[in-house]
């Protein structure tokens, strides 16, 4: 599949050209279009996935070791195939390569559905696969292609779709747990929470917060709200605040806040806080203790990374233990990353509450109880 992506490198581009054409003149939002344009950056960034996950060992072969003792015997786990899994996206053209690479190496087929605004992106890339699989001799139903036009609920009420993932705006992901019938495992981008603790210097949040925003074209884990102690200075507040505008940033904040810093914030609504904005927009709030920072995150984060800043190691161990998110990044950045070099992983995306998508995503478990 890389190398027939490969061959296709300016075909490829070139589909990806028109759809961005077409979008402008049917009026696509800015953020869509950001997200379809297929730059050559992106595309070998998804090619390298493909390279990447050819080196990692066949995930299906791997016996694990035994989870239970029994008098007569032992129990064992081996991962399987979930069968047919459906990727439902919208932009984002090169993810449908990293997730066809993580479905062929599990052993399952994927459906890929695509938005109607990327038509000749995703068609193409579909083609390119489709190609290269039967080519070497994988059957025609290891990859198929279901076009932006068609309603993606042929998809997510079909029983025959084993797993059902959605990847784009907050409105596709809701659409999609509304009207399946089928399991889903639901993608979340943005509104990650940081928790400012007290005795913690603004520059450490300000180099946390930068960072976490330097993904393109999907910032999956940027922090867009951060909560701040009650205590915390007024004039670190003013330090962090003005470091943000001048490297772009828009800022808002609660009603408290605003009526104390009316210059540098402007009011956040009540439904942000529980909404991503999915651009360089960062509200803060006041909380006045941990307690009351880990009910909000667990309330109204999209439940997939949040963020703590502390010098307490018995504050970081309450925050481990009482956040539902499944990540908890303390004191480091969240920055995700699909191929992180530290790691020899590929990730598709993060998931609400169940964490970073990946092979293990694309597999269930066969246990083996073997008697003496």
């Amino acid at each position: 599949m890389a190398t027939a992506l490969q061959e296709n490198f300016a075909l490829i581009l070139e589909e990806n050209t028109l759809d961005l054409e077409y979008s402008r003149e049917m009026a696509v939002s800015e953020l869509v279009l950001d997200w379809l344009k297929l730059n050559p950056k992106r595309l070998e960034v998804a090619i390298n996935a493909l390279q990447r996950l050819t080196r990692l060992p066949d995930p299906l072969e791997q016996l694990c070791q035994a989870v239970q003792k029994l008098t007569s015997g032992l129990v064992y786990e081996q991962p399987r195939p979930l069968g047919v899994v459906a990727f439902i996206y919208e932009g984002f053209p090169e993810l449908a390569i990293i997730a066809a690479g993580l479905a062929i190496k599990t052993g399952n087929s994927l459906i890929l559905r695509g938005g109607s605004e990327g038509t000749h992106s995703h068609r193409i890339i579909a083609q390119t696969l489709q190609v290269a699989l039967q080519q070497n001799g994988l059957p025609e139903s290891s990859l198929l292609y279901l076009p932006g036009t068609r309603p993606f609920s042929e998809l997510v009420t079909n029983t025959g779709v084993n797993l059902a993932i959605p990847y784009g705006r907050p409105s596709l992901i809701k659409q999609v747990c509304e009207q399946a019938t089928i399991p889903v495992l639901p993608t979340a981008m943005g509104n990650c929470y940081l928790y400012w603790s007290t005795a913690v210097s603004w520059e450490v949040v300000r180099s946390i917060l930068v960072d976490s925003h330097r993904n393109e074209p999907d910032a999956v884990n940027a922090i867009e709200k951060v909560l701040i102690h009650q205590e915390q200075k007024n004039s670190a507040l003013l330090l962090l605040w003005h470091s943000l505008q001048e490297k772009g940033f828009q800022l808002r904040g609660d009603a408290e806040l605003v009526a104390q810093f009316p210059q540098e914030l402007t009011l956040a609504k009540e439904g942000e806080w529980s909404n991503p904005y999915l651009n360089k927009t960062i509200a803060f709030r006041v909380v006045d203790s941990t307690e009351g920072a880990i009910d909000y995150i667990n309330q109204f984060s999209s439940g997939h990374g949040d963020c703590l800043v502390t010098d307490s190691y018995s504050e970081s161990r309450q925050f481990a233990r009482n956040i539902t998110s499944a990540s908890l990044f303390i004191n480091t950045s969240p920055r995700f990353d699909r191929c992180p070099e530290q790691r020899q992983e590929v990730f598709l995306g993060m998931s609400r509450h169940r964490g970073l998508i990946g092979l293990q995503s694309f597999t269930t478990t066969k246990q083996i109880i073997q008697g003496n």
